[in-house]
């Protein structure tokens, strides 16, 4: 999968741009605050629909515009596909193929992408919200159930707490509202499970080529006990499990129960990397997990995915960026950001095209 053009009209500070990306390596080199992360952020919302940064979509607008644009142009499987997404201040439209899709899970999906940033080695870290956001959107990605059934959780989710803000709501309504809620719940276990299963095999490869000492592991942390993952006994389990805290959610007007409460544990040599590990420790097991998904994302869709580095590089030591640069290398189309070019001339085997960035201008340098 390559991105062979991306097109910006009043997006962040850039009102009129071009740009082709013939060759797999893209950098983008200038001073921080020029725009070097709106390009990132443009192709990430061009895969997502979302930006990683900001959830108020009317600061991807540029200032006094009432509406931008993200054109792109993807090559994969041998053909060519056009991407557009249109942000205006009544909300947005996603276009396959100059086709308007009307649900989120029609859209997401033709791209995918992998972003790899400073906040990302807070992964581990970093606080449960953090790591349920990582499984949605990497998920999403690949399954188009998955996103469906998170969009269904979470209107079903907000429904069913405002009920419980209450003081007097209907008891048979609650009841339908929870049965379809935990049907929602219930797949979205399976799925987040059966996920972790398959990116912790390769993290455990991308962990063990750094550090061979040392085996990394998985541990899915529910917000209620199950013992099987088979749909009819976790759903008689969810069920039991919020029927247990029922007076708890009524007396906290919030639902307690559910996947939007669950969190993600790494271990290192069955000890939790959170709580005991270094700080190399957990950046060698945030950059495993991240380089996993590239080789998950193959196996799943066929095709590599694209990969956004956001100014990581200078986040890690040599030997990690090494390692990161050697999975990378002839695989994987990437657009990488930084300030200085010191301490990739040392480590790239690979032409790159240099963009340099200053206000909101682009140009193409070259290459090294």
């Amino acid at each position: 999968m390559k991105l062979t053009q991306l097109q910006l009209e009043n997006f962040r500070n850039y009102s009129q741009l071009n740009l082709h990306f013939p060759n797999s390596l893209n950098i983008f080199l200038g001073e921080n605050a020029q725009g070097k992360t709106n390009i990132l952020e443009a192709i990430y919302v061009l895969a997502m629909s979302r930006s990683h940064r900001t959830t108020n979509e009317k600061e991807l607008i540029a200032w006094q515009k009432n509406s931008a644009r993200i054109l792109g142009t993807i090559e994969k499987k041998n053909t060519t596909l056009p991407l557009e997404i249109q942000l205006t201040n009544k909300g947005r439209k996603t276009k396959v193929n100059h086709l308007e899709q009307k649900r989120l899970s029609d859209y997401i999906g033709h791209l995918n992408v992998i972003l790899f940033a400073p906040e990302d080695l807070a992964l581990v870290k970093g606080g449960p919200a953090q790591r349920r956001r990582f499984i949605d959107m990497e998920l999403g990605q690949i399954s188009p159930v998955y996103l469906y059934e998170l969009v269904k959780y979470n209107r079903l989710l907000k429904q069913r707490n405002a009920m419980l803000k209450q003081e007097k709501f209907d008891q048979l309504l609650l009841d339908v509202l929870t049965e379809e809620f935990v049907k929602s719940g219930v797949i979205i276990l399976q799925q987040r499970l059966r996920f972790l299963k398959k990116l912790e095999q390769w993290a455990q490869k991308m962990h063990g080529a750094i550090s061979p000492q040392e085996v990394l592991t998985f541990e899915y942390a529910p917000s209620f006990s199950f013992e099987s993952s088979e749909t009819k006994a976790l759903t008689e389990q969810f069920t039991a499990a919020l029927k247990q805290k029922k007076s708890q959610e009524q007396f906290r007007h919030t639902t307690l129960i559910g996947p939007h409460r669950d969190d993600l544990l790494f271990l290192i040599n069955e000890r939790n990397v959170q709580t005991f590990g270094s700080q190399g420790q957990q950046r060698t097991t945030a950059l495993s997990v991240k380089l996993a998904e590239i080789d998950l994302m193959k196996e799943i869709l066929g095709e590599y995915p694209i990969l956004l580095l956001d100014d990581v590089m200078s986040e890690l030591d040599d030997s990690r960026q090494m390692h990161l640069l050697e999975t990378i290398e002839g695989r994987v189309q990437t657009f990488l950001t930084t300030t200085t070019l010191a301490h990739l001339k040392k480590n790239l085997t690979v032409q790159p095209d240099i963009f340099t960035v200053s206000h909101g201008t682009i140009e193409r340098q070259g290459t090294f």
